[in-house]
């Protein structure tokens, strides 16, 4: 936002408004920012990335407008002072950029100033006063029906659904060729059109064109660089317990989601011991059922909660069960008790996308061709084919209601 000096001076001289916010610094002898609070400043950027994003000066009096700059010696310092309030001040912290540049004061010498641009959020941030927004040119705590509205609009309510929201500081070019191609029918059509078409790309209010959440999360190489939850952390366990002194096997699972699926369950393929009877020559029995267990890391990956901003799916494996966290509470009215009656989710578009994705031949056989289905016969799967194998029904448990549970038993 104000890219260019001369538009920045010209919205200077304008004043502040709802995108603009002015500070003079001054500073101690040892460097250290002196007249400003932590506090206060991320009350003031989350207030900003809570609003419709804009953009802080420092180096410019609010009052009267005057370019006053920044002493050379001390940016790096006030670089410090804004990074520290945003990581340490505000929940969940704050993505922002800074740039230094040379604006003219009255006098016609030019002076350093620290720009610091914050986009609109995916998030609803927390700062020391609270739940911040502009108005106007000044910071608000929001009321409890504004930030209601907020965290149904960015997080639980989706009424703007969370997947379909532009992710800040992506581009179209992090998507990559290899991956979204495969989504888009044959066509003269522009490639920007098609993936705006399909929920890849979306039009902010701006105008720029952005990934989406799920377009970062099914096209981008590295989905955790914008979306840092987008993990799975898998661990074996030996015994029955959570030990790290007792763990044989474990990776943090990152890419695309497809590939997400494909690395977690050949994780369990490594780990999935086999038993064996003899009745009447050699019977393999294996521990788990893979079309359980598919069924499982797919509805996990499909329907957690991506807004979330520091939770991952975990994926346990025990000497006698198998257990898969999966962030957030259930969608709408959805229960434990009902979950293999009811068909539900937060994620359409995420889930439209795993529809169309094609099953690794690496996963082996488990009943279908794309990773989801339309008939809802995920949960009902996972309850057969483990009851039938281990003769005990799996169990779903809502922890605290923002984490999904599901444990499943070992034959």
């Amino acid at each position: 936002m104000y890219d260019s000096p001369e538009t920045l001076l010209q919205q200077i001289n304008c004043g502040e408004d709802s995108s603009l916010e002015l500070k003079t610094v001054r500073f101690k002898a040892n460097g250290q920012v002196d007249s400003l609070k932590r506090n206060q400043i991320a009350d003031e950027l989350a207030a900003i990335a809570n609003s419709h994003g804009g953009v802080l000066i420092f180096g410019v009096d609010g009052k009267t407008r005057d370019i006053v700059g920044i002493p050379e010696e001390n940016l790096d310092s006030l670089e410090r002072f804004v990074y520290e309030g945003c990581a340490q001040s505000i929940n969940p912290p704050l993505h922002f950029l800074t740039f230094r540049l040379r604006l003219p004061d009255t006098s016609g010498n030019r002076r350093v100033v620290m720009k610091v641009d914050i986009p609109r959020s995916l998030f609803v941030h927390k700062s020391p006063g609270g739940y911040m927004h502009r108005q106007g040119s000044s910071k608000r705590e929001m009321s409890p029906e504004y930030l209601a509205r907020m965290f149904q609009q960015r997080s639980q309510g989706r009424i703007i659904w969370f997947d379909e929201q532009t992710v800040p500081h992506a581009g179209q070019g992090d998507l990559s060729k290899n991956l979204w191609e495969k989504y888009i029918p044959q066509s003269s059509e522009q490639t920007e059109i098609s993936l705006c078409k399909l929920g890849l790309l979306s039009r902010e209010e701006s105008g720029s064109i952005r990934p989406t959440v799920a377009g970062i999360l099914f096209c981008c190489e590295q989905p955790d660089r914008f979306l840092p939850a987008a993990q799975i952390d898998a661990v074996r366990y030996r015994g029955t317990r959570p030990d790290s002194n007792y763990q044989t096997d474990a990776q943090t699972i990152r890419g695309p989601l497809p590939d997400q699926i494909k690395q977690a369950m050949a994780f369990w393929g490594r780990n999935q011991s086999v038993s064996a009877t003899k009745p009447h020559g050699r019977i393999d029995r294996p521990r788990f059922s893979r079309k359980a267990i598919f069924e499982a890391v797919v509805n996990a990956v499909a329907h957690r909660d991506y807004s979330i901003h520091a939770s991952r799916i975990r994926f346990f494996i025990f000497d006698d069960r198998l257990e898969i966290y999966s962030p957030g509470s259930l969608p709408n009215t959805l229960t434990v008790e009902n979950m293999d009656l009811r068909q539900a989710t937060r994620n359409e578009l995420i889930v439209q996308l795993l529809r169309e994705s094609p099953v690794s031949d690496s996963i082996g056989s488990v009943g279908r061709e794309c990773y989801m289905e339309r008939r809802g016969e995920g949960v009902p799967a996972i309850y057969h084919e483990s009851e039938q194998l281990s003769g005990k029904r799996p169990v779903y448990r809502l922890i605290d209601e923002t984490e999904l549970l599901l444990t499943i038993f070992s034959a």
